[in-house]
């Protein structure tokens, strides 16, 4: 690698250069990334924060060019808008007993379609330079993105380790009935999870809408569910349930979208950015696997003694 790739300059207010360009653009997937490792840490999985996005930069888009609201309200609107699609997951999974990979699929293909009709089919427009502010505007020569990551991991991190709320999340994960013996309250803990979940979508959907002062319900968010699930992967988190980690799941997603600009400045064909993460995945899937990890060892013991 050039290492020129690394270098940062400062020009017209605000820090330019590929590691700012990679923080930016992995903005959206480390929002994600934070909701999704909460929600595999209590056991479940939820495949529809793409669509969830969707739905929040199309209600937040058609809010902007059919209404007069504050931005105050559109904000809050799109939040609430995840937030509400989190407790759908939420509810179906800790209340109603469905299959989380079930539950949030139904909401991955019906919000998906949910966010075509807000748009009627096409791609909605707006220009407002309070709301682009959230995308493409900067505090500190550093893109709003990034601070608003930030905050939402410090607020997180804070809440999960230096609360009580932590533990109850790696308990429900590790073991939701015996949790229960101890008091706490496994579905609300669940439910918690994916609206957390459901929020950070919503930002993350805001985000992308913002950078590019649209709505693209057909695109917006598309596959990004993949690469916030191989994130948390990538950051050691168990699949099963418990162990977690929110920083390590960031790295995670720094590690995806420098592999993405990498792949993108040096001029490979971008189909290697799909073939490469399977095998992230499947590397790391073995890893974690007892039965491989025990068939290692096995071999390298007869190797040892051969």
């Amino acid at each position: 690698m050039d290492a020129s790739f690394l270098n940062i300059h400062f020009d017209h207010g605000r820090f330019y250069g590929n590691p700012i360009d990679i923080l930016h653009r992995s903005a959206p997937v480390a929002l994600l990334a934070i909701g999704m490792t909460v929600v595999i840490a209590t056991g479940g999985i939820d495949l529809s924060v793409g669509a969830v996005m969707a739905i929040a930069g199309a209600v937040c888009a058609n809010l902007l060019v059919a209404t007069d609201a504050s931005l105050f309200t559109v904000l809050a609107i799109g939040i609430a808008s995840g937030v509400l699609c989190g407790l759908i997951n939420g509810g179906l999974v800790s209340y109603m007993g469905i299959q989380p990979i079930i539950a949030t699929l139904l909401l991955m293909v019906t919000g998906r379609g949910i966010a075509q009709l807000l748009n009627d089919g096409q791609i909605v427009t707006f220009q407002h330079a309070g709301f682009s502010f959230l995308g493409s505007g900067t505090l500190l020569g550093i893109p709003v993105s990034i601070w608003l990551v930030l905050a939402v991991f410090s607020i997180s991190q804070l809440l999960l380790r230096r609360t009580a709320l932590g533990l109850f999340v790696e308990a429900v994960g590790c073991n939701a009935s015996a949790s229960r013996y101890l008091g706490i309250n496994d579905r609300t803990v669940k439910l918690m999870a994916y609206m957390l979940t459901g929020f950070c979508a919503a930002l993350a959907g805001m985000i992308s809408a913002a950078d590019i002062q649209g709505s693209d319900a057909n695109n917006v968010g598309l596959w990004l569910e993949l690469d916030a699930i191989l994130a948390v992967v990538l950051g050691g988190a168990a699949l099963s349930g418990g162990r977690f980690s929110i920083p390590l799941s960031l790295l995670g997603v720094l590690i995806i979208q420098t592999l993405n600009t990498t792949i993108m400045v040096s001029g490979m064909p971008s189909k290697l950015n799909l073939l490469i993460k399977a095998i992230a995945v499947v590397l790391v899937l073995l890893l974690q696997s007892d039965t491989f990890r025990k068939q290692i060892s096995g071999l390298a013991g007869r190797w040892r003694h051969s």
